[in-house]
């Protein structure tokens, strides 16, 4: 295989039309595959990346073929498979699709591969910590990508659990990714559940195609340790495996933001203390008449405990790591049916955020897999198990360490928490009744004093009270966290003809089940048996080309059932119009609808925590009074004026929440070597899934005015067991809209010089919306990127991206506030030596080490630079 050039073209892959008989090119560029000419002449179908793929029809066996591969300026040929579950040339997508090659894997220089695929238009990462990135497409960007599935060969990759993909963590390494596919928008028509704003779909490379030895090596700083390998063989013409195993370790980023929170009654610095972003376990008290012996001058004065940092809590171990081992093997039934079987298991040590900050501490999965596929369609049948290892949450693990006795052995010592308040009201009256201090000084001798009471980071007592709380999976008085659930998944898909190619109809079906078990810690699975819950659905999609090809009409619909909710109808039609001599313009519109159900947790938590409880909401909803009226005005027990009346909530229990959406875009070749992607689309959402917390029976029912009252002037919940402060998960009735814009431009210079650029415009309509309603958008209004790419030099490849993020207000459910506007550039350089098939790399993230800050709440995200050697051996 060659280039027009005269270059020999490793990594080309040439296929039996119609066959999963295939194989690639090795690095001089050569190839060997065997084909039965029983049945006629065989046609040969071979593709690469920026070349024209290429059809070879051979009469007879030939012992030497040459096939000189045309460059392609733009992505005319290219073909993905996620937007209408066939394969389909990308120009024809009937929706908003980007694909990554394996080469383009290759070049991303970010440690996580997630993390890179911010390089593209519409799409925002955010990086909790060093290997736990969460991607949306489209707005409402939280830590844990709940409204974007993640796939793997059509595997989900979310822990059962909590309904959250962890990045790539325990996905699959880079080394075996054929490509990433995306994409943006409504997908539930043929995805079902959570498919609300959109796909990744990682392709992992085929044994019987991708044969031969991989090994890539990196080292860098952060004491960045990176190996992965790959191997797989062609036992027979029938038979084939592979297998993969990768390791990962560096010092991970640590969140350090000490400015106070937006719920903190006290500034930054105040001699009182105050409620730290990145500072945990800082209780507080609001001195009144109740507190035993308070001074009256501190009266309605909050305090709070120090607490600790993060740096302190998780006590030196700042390490992030994973790794990831799989087998499959592969076995062709006939040339057109393929048998694959898989195993594979993912660890990771990462921090992640939500309601709070978690050290997930050897967390996993693993999962197996059955496939029977061909080129008509599959039945896969795929298990999930995930585990929490060692794993815990700050917030708690600060709290309860402050709530421990100072004398456990004693049974009337006081807490941490007691002895720092009474400290703190003692000195301050010392102060200014024998020392004569001013107020304000007064209230720093008193936090002086407080301060040292608290148990020093680092110190015995701390590490066997931090030690004790962490490995404590009960959440009453510990900050381990357990669970451990398996879904199971079972699906099939079958393409057909009707009349003739123009015409194309597809139905499907998929069912899942979970049983959800964490021995009544974070689920209501207080008995010890695990949960069941499952949901089930089918799908179909018609396609017809009119206008000799030029217009394809589709039309896609999806209806699931749950075991707890109403059934849904998800349907999307499309329209795609190609002109010019190669259909090189393609226009298209679009209207979907999608849906995302409440997560496991949503659904079936139970978490009590002493001062409040967590609890699921799908049995009959919930009565209860909130802390605020309509007015955001908070309840004050003491003013006469307030009925607890205009503070009284009624919650529903849980419904989906849906989306619809319109697009339209375009995609083409404007000039033979200008290749241009954009879109615009308009979305409206409706039953919005939220949180609140209010003051109500464990059983659903509303409490008695006394309780509530009690509960609202001491703010440390109750005794009896059945009122109490709950959150739960709810449903808001404000629709809430939003729009947007994307234009991404590649100017194909040369072999040496490719310009990219792309512009991403988010916007969310707040007319409609109550002040303080939280959507959680967190998305900039503005970015964009810069890049060049090539190859000079013969042998030298290179990359750099520069991208810009405007500042925006983020709303994490663990804390809200400003994101700085950012800007990061990424670079990667390799040098292919081909007679010892081996790639020299250097590459490097925000490696002018600008300010990166991409979660509120999360670390500053450093400059990582890197050496690495890549060899691939066929």
């Amino acid at each position: 295989m060659l280039t027009n050039t005269g270059e020999p073209l490793p990594g080309a892959t040439v296929f039996i039309k119609g066959t999963y008989v295939g194989t690639s090119t090795n690095q001089d560029g050569r190839f060997d595959l065997n084909g039965s000419f029983a049945n006629g002449p065989v046609e040969l179908v071979v593709s690469y990346v920026g070349y024209e793929t290429q059809s070879v029809v051979l009469q007879k066996p030939e012992d030497q073929l040459s096939v000189s591969m045309v460059p392609s300026a733009t992505m005319l040929s290219e073909t993905v498979v996620s937007a209408s579950r066939v394969e389909e040339n990308i120009m024809r997508a009937p929706v908003t699709i980007d694909k990554v090659s394996a080469k383009q894997v290759e070049r991303i220089s970010t440690p996580e591969v997630l993390a890179g695929l911010g390089n593209l238009a519409g799409i925002d990462v955010n990086s909790a910590s060093m290997l736990f990135t969460s991607i949306s497409t489209r707005g409402f960007n939280t830590a844990k990508s709940e409204r974007v599935i993640q796939l793997v060969d059509y595997m989900d990759t979310a822990l059962p659990s909590l309904n959250l993909s962890p990045g790539n963590l325990v996905g699959i390494p880079e080394l075996d990714m054929e490509s990433i596919e995306i994409v943006h928008g409504p997908a539930s028509a043929l995805y079902g559940s959570n498919a609300l704003s959109g796909v990744v779909l990682f392709n992992s490379k085929d044994p019987f195609v991708y044969e031969g030895l991989s090994v890539r090596l990196r080292g860098g700083q952060r004491n960045l340790l990176d190996g992965q390998l790959r191997y797989a063989k062609k036992v027979t013409d029938k038979l084939a495996f592979k297998v993969n195993a990768s390791y990962f370790r560096a010092d991970d980023w640590i969140a350090s933001n000490f400015n106070a929170q937006t719920s903190s009654t006290n500034p930054t610095g105040s001699p009182l203390g105050y409620d730290a972003v990145n500072r945990y376990g800082e209780l507080d008290l609001t001195f009144a008449p109740y507190v035993r012996g308070a001074n009256p001058e501190l009266y309605g004065k909050r305090a709070y405990m120090p607490g600790y940092t993060e740096r302190q809590l998780v006590a030196g171990d700042t390490t992030t790591r994973s790794y990831r081992v799989q087998g499959a093997v592969s076995y062709l039934i006939n040339s057109d049916l393929k048998l694959t079987l898989e195993a594979k298991r993912g660890v990771g040590t990462s921090t992640y955020q939500n309601l709070s900050r978690f050290r997930i501490k050897d967390l996993g999965t693993d999962q197996y897999r059955f496939e029977l596929k061909s080129s008509k369609g599959f039945i896969r049948a795929y298990t999930t198990e995930d585990f929490t290892g060692s794993s815990y949450e700050l917030t708690q693990l600060g709290t309860k360490i402050l709530q421990s006795k100072v004398d456990p052995a004693n049974p009337q010592s006081p807490t941490y928490f007691q002895q720092y308040f009474g400290t703190y009201n003692a000195a301050y009256t010392n102060a200014r009744q024998v020392g004569k201090q001013s107020v304000e000084m007064a209230l720093a001798t008193a936090q002086a004093a407080a301060n040292a009471t608290q148990p020093l980071a680092g110190s015995e007592v701390f590490n066997s009270l931090r030690n004790r709380v962490a490995g404590d999976n009960s959440p009453a008085t510990g900050a381990g966290q357990h669970f451990n659930s398996r879904l199971s998944d079972v699906s099939a898909q079958r393409s057909f003809e009707l009349g003739g190619p123009k015409t194309g109809l597809i139905v499907g079906a998929a069912y899942r089940r979970y049983l959800l078990g964490s021995d009544g810690l974070l689920f209501a699975d207080l008995d010890g048996s695990r949960i069941p819950n499952y949901e089930y659905g089918a799908y179909s999609q018609i396609t017809h080309a009119l206008l000799d090809d030029h217009l394809k009409l589709a039309a896609a619909g999806r209806v699931d059932f749950f075991k707890n909710f109403s059934p849904s109808f998800s349907p999307r039609v499309a329209a795609v119009y190609s002109l010019g001599a190669r259909n090189q313009h393609s226009f298209r519109a679009s209207y979907g609808q999608a849906f995302r159900s409440p997560s496991q947790t949503d659904q079936y938590l139970h978490s009590d925590v002493n001062s409040f409880i967590l609890l699921g909401n799908v049995g009959n909803g919930y009565q209860g009074y909130g802390f605020t009226d309509a007015q955001g005005r908070a309840y004050n027990p003491y003013d006469p004026t307030m009925k607890l009346a205009d503070f009284a909530v009624s919650i529903d229990k849980l419904r989906l929440e849906h989306v619809n959406t319109i697009e339209v875009g375009y995609k083409g070749a404007i000039l033979p070597n200008v290749y241009v992607d954009a879109s615009y689309f308009n979305s409206r959402y409706n039953d919005f899934i939220g949180g609140i917390a209010f003051v109500g029976n464990v059983n659903g029912s509303r409490p008695s005015e006394a309780l509530v009252k009690g509960a609202i002037v001491n703010g440390t919940g109750f005794t009896t067991p059945e009122a109490r402060i709950i959150f739960v998960s709810q449903n808001n009735s404000q629709v809430v809209r939003t729009q947007g814009a994307t234009f991404a431009l590649t100017y194909y210079l040369n072999k040496g010089l490719n310009l990219t650029g792309n512009y991403s415009l988010n916007v969310l309509d707040r007319s409609n919306l109550p002040v303080g309603f939280r959507t959680y958008f967190n998305t900039p209004k503005h970015k964009y990127n810069l890049g060049a790419n090539g190859v000079v030099l013969k042998n030298l490849t290179y990359s750099v991206n520069y991208r810009w993020i405007e500042g925006h207000q983020q709303e994490m459910p663990f804390a809200a506030g400003e994101i700085q506007t950012y800007h990061t550039t990424d670079a990667y350089v390799g040098y292919t030596i081909p007679r010892l098939a081996s790639t020299l790399q250097v590459g490097g993230s925000n490696i002018f080490n600008a300010t990166n800050i991409q979660i509120f709440g999360g670390p500053q995200i450093g400059r990582l630079i890197y050496l690495g050697l890549l060899v691939n051996v066929k």
